[in-house]
């Protein structure tokens, strides 16, 4: 892994592999990287897990094993633009299965709690349109869903 632009760093409790994994499986330009291990300098057992580098979508993360002090927030979130309902559906599907959970216009926490916003392509543009009718009925068409309904957005937009 290179040292050029960011890397985020995703602070777990022991379940940094196990996180990298998952998102390597998701993403399509995704791969795992080194896995340093914990020494016996601490703190936490000599031989675990330490942290995990990868790269999911093209973006470069590590993934620590820092422990219980600190959990995700929505405070930050990543943005996953799609091109159809099949890929909304999609990474929707795979991001709140096994204990995450959907939320509002879009929005979701994946199952350690990381949050992410599923956002088809053109929905930017039409919620602030010049056009405050299509900007205004298009915002209240995806305040009032969970999952981002392409075709009904559209519908929003055009006034139908």
């Amino acid at each position: 892994m290179t040292t050029d632009g960011f890397t985020t760093c995703l602070w777990f409790d022991g379940q940094a592999e196990e996180a990298a994994h998952f998102y390597v499986s998701l993403f399509k330009n995704s791969k795992l990287g080194k896995i340093g291990y914990y020494n016996e300098a601490g703190p936490a057992p000599a031989g675990g897990v330490m942290a995990v580098d990868f790269v999911a979508n093209g973006q470069k993360f590590v993934a620590l094993n820092g422990g219980p002090q600190f959990k995700f927030t929505e405070a930050v979130s990543f943005q996953i633009y799609c091109a159809d309902q099949e890929e909304v559906d999609h990474y929707w599907t795979k991001l709140t299965e096994d204990g995450g959970e959907g939320g509002p216009c879009g929005w979701l926490k994946d199952k350690y709690g990381l949050s992410w916003q599923v956002i088809p392509d053109g929905l930017i543009e039409m919620i602030s349109d010049p056009d405050p009718e299509k900007a205004v009925r298009t915002s209240k068409a995806m305040f009032a869903m969970g999952k981002l309904d392409i075709a009904a957005l559209k519908k929003a937009y055009a006034g139908e």
